[in-house]
């Protein structure tokens, strides 16, 4: 595990935004190089540590400034607008924690959040190969001694090798939840854990620099202290499925919003076609017609964005089986709309750019490519699915933590 670092203690929600805001433009500068090279980026997530910005979600009694859904997301839309991979690395930082902020004992909270008020980082080891259901992790932490031993193998572990805490989410052998699936834990392990490795083989198409490898546990000792109950999160309404969701939206529409400003910059450098009688390219009706269009698309991400993560905050003041639903239908039509406004921007881009912004040179092609890997998380399909359940019947979405 690295060094405890002085991480800078952000005081309030406006301070938050401006830090991610200077972040964003710093990382933005070399992003397209970072994506040519697949480049990882180490002292990029270090300065992000140390900005203080992995620390919004640290309750008031423990030293932080418990920020609002609608910060957080406006920060990591922020941070994705300057490089989507480094935007993606915290989200299961923050989606850990809230498992410590509905599961964990007073001083399960008090420990962990002092780690992440110091500046130590949290990242996933959840997803698996070969399982058929979210419902069942072949990955399994059974007791032994008082304490447990973790057994498995995972993927997708975004952000793992830049992390000092792995969250390992595994099944409890012969535990099982009311509604008779297996129970769930999560087991946080210090990276240096002996017999936790993780190897760099993510070698995905786009958010090529997120390390989203394998991680593997063989016979993992863990303390008791280290592991907090998963599946009883959704025994009641909750907002931990809404708030994982929002930052995935979030991501999306800085996406769409990057590539929306890299077409507008491209068009103001391209050459008219010769039919549409202009001067510029900027003035060709048709390319006017393709950037409102593209324009209208991200706005209304955005206000969606806005929208769904009120909702959350709305929800966790008042929490009801109603606001909880209310909070993952609005999550779920932000995520739509985000993933959709990405995708359009990211390959309208080049109609407005023309054929010198295909050039291997610029990578612009890195919008459409982080684009279409990210909106692959959670597909959007059953997101309309519950939404349109939602509208015609009002049918309470499931809870799964996907919504």
């Amino acid at each position: 595990m690295t060094a405890v670092q002085s991480a800078h203690r952000i005081s309030d929600e406006a301070e938050a935004l401006a830090v991610a805001a200077e972040l964003a433009a710093q990382f933005a500068e070399e992003a397209a190089g970072r994506d040519a090279s697949r480049q990882l980026p180490y002292e990029q997530v270090g300065a992000l540590a140390a900005s203080g910005l992995l620390a919004l979600g640290v309750p008031r009694k423990h030293g932080g400034i418990d920020a609002r859904t609608e910060t957080l997301a406006e920060v990591f839309r922020l941070l994705a607008e300057g490089d989507p991979s480094i935007a993606q690395i915290p989200h299961s930082h923050y989606t850990f924690l809230e498992v410590l902020r509905h599961q964990g004992t007073p001083a399960q909270q008090e420990f962990f959040y002092s780690e992440v008020l110091a500046g130590r980082r949290f990242a996933n080891a959840q997803s698996e190969r070969g399982t058929k259901t979210i419902d069942i992790d072949a990955t399994t932490l059974t007791e032994q001694g008082g304490d447990f031993v973790v057994d498995g193998r995972k993927f997708y572990s975004t952000g793992a090798l830049f992390a000092d805490w792995i969250a390992v989410r595994a099944t409890l052998p012969g535990t099982t939840t009311p509604t008779g699936t297996p129970a769930k834990a999560v087991a946080y392990l210090p990276r240096t854990t002996a017999g936790l490795s993780i190897v760099d083989d993510w070698d995905g198409m786009g958010q090529k620099t997120t390390a989203s490898g394998t991680v593997t546990l063989d016979a993992v000792r863990v303390p008791a202290f280290h592991v907090v109950p998963f599946s009883p999160i959704f025994d009641a309404p909750t907002t931990y499925g809404s708030q994982a969701q929002i930052l995935h939206a979030a991501i999306d529409a800085g996406i769409a919003a990057a590539a929306l400003n890299e077409g507008v910059r491209s068009a103001r450098r391209a050459r008219p076609y010769f039919e549409a009688g202009v001067a510029d390219a900027v003035d060709d009706p048709l390319l006017i017609q393709l950037a409102g269009e593209a324009a209208v698309s991200v706005r209304s991400a955005t206000a969606l964005l806005r929208e769904g993560a009120r909702s959350i905050d709305a929800a966790r003041r008042d929490l009801t089986e109603q606001s909880a639903a209310v909070a993952s239908i609005d999550a779920a039509a932000a995520k739509v709309s985000a993933a959709r406004a990405s995708l359009e921007a990211s390959s309208v881009l080049f109609e407005l750019g023309g054929t010198r912004s295909a050039s291997e040179t610029s990578n612009l092609s890195r919008y459409w490519r982080d684009a279409r890997t990210h909106t692959l998380h959670d597909p959007t399909r059953w997101k309309i699915q519950h939404i349109g359940r939602w509208t015609l019947s009002g049918t309470v979405p499931p809870r799964h933590g996907l919504l």
